[in-house]
């Protein structure tokens, strides 16, 4: 994983419910709402490429 050093910063803009939701997902999972928003992120971004990968065409 990179180091803090090396990670970009973004401004993002949630509703407040959407907002409540990812950190009450975050607190049982034991994160940070930025680290759920993060593992989130990432797990969408290796099941797109997987898929990819596998010649797969994702749904709408």
């Amino acid at each position: 994983m990179a180091k803090d050093s090396d990670k970009k910063q973004i401004v993002l803009r949630l509703s407040p419910t959407l907002w409540k939701e990812i950190a009450r997902w975050a607190e049982e999972d034991f994160r940070s709402i930025n680290g759920q928003i993060e593992f989130l992120l990432t797990e969408q971004v290796n099941k797109h490429y997987k898929k990819k990968d596998e010649g797969e065409t994702p749904s709408s």
